[in-house]
């Protein structure tokens, strides 16, 4: 059964930092690309960083150039490094993996950012 476990989320203050994790379970996701995603109050979830089996990454141009994805296959985690926070960034943040066509998503983790 697959499983993905978010954590790290929290409240901080703009221009602050934080790191999630996303921890995998149910079957080896070395081969897989996994991405975050982020739902905002009254918007649509969206897609925030992607990165590819072996290490390219791609980023939303929101998050550019101060978000960074990463992955331990080893442990099968996830991570999404997030720095100089605004505002805008609060949402809750889902992991998610997209095996043999259909999405697994884990439970969120909510990331607010106070001006």
């Amino acid at each position: 059964q697959v499983q993905l476990v978010e954590s790290g989320g929290g409240l901080v203050q703009a221009g602050g930092s934080l790191r999630l994790s996303c921890a995998a379970s149910g079957r080896t996701f070395s081969s897989y690309a996994m991405a975050w995603f982020r739902q905002a109050p009254g918007k649509e979830r969206e897609l925030v960083a992607t990165i590819m089996r072996y290490g390219s990454t791609n980023y939303s141009d929101p998050v550019k150039g101060r978000f960074t994805i990463s992955r331990d296959n080893a442990k099968n985690t996830v991570f999404l490094q997030m720095n100089s926070l605004k505002p805008e960034d609060t949402a809750v943040y889902y992991c998610n993996v997209n095996l043999w066509g259909r999405d697994f998503w884990g439970q969120g983790t909510q990331v607010t950012v106070s001006s």
